[in-house]
């Protein structure tokens, strides 16, 4: 069996065209019309750490100022991509753990979407 090294930024220091394909899928399950509204965020917050470790309304209203997000302050899939580029940077692993609670298999990930 033939090892594969799963690499979530490229060289330099970009998210990867099959990370960017996962983070699609996710966030197209809480996006309505594209976008995650504040309660879409609480929600998929509370799906990917559980509700004890689910983001503070404190930290979700860091996300709609610093992230990019619409004139009504709903996540744009830029945001979320935001959001995955800081994390991974600082916390590769945290990120692999959020797609394998999106039931993304590390084995295979970055050969589903060849």
């Amino acid at each position: 069996m033939s090892e594969h090294k799963v690499k979530l930024l490229d060289d330099d220091g970009d998210i990867t065209i099959e990370l960017e394909t996962a983070l699609k899928h996710i966030f197209e399950k809480y996006a309505v019309d594209g976008l995650m509204t504040r309660e879409k965020i609480r929600q998929w917050s509370k799906d990917t750490n559980g509700e004890e470790n689910a983001l503070s309304e404190d930290s979700i209203d860091e996300i709609i100022e610093f992230m990019d997000v619409d004139e009504a302050n709903n996540l744009t899939f830029k945001g979320f991509l935001q959001i995955y580029q800081l994390q991974t940077e600082n916390d590769a692993a945290e990120t692999l753990r959020d797609l394998e609670k999106h039931g993304y298999n590390l084995a295979d990930l970055f050969t589903k979407f060849n």
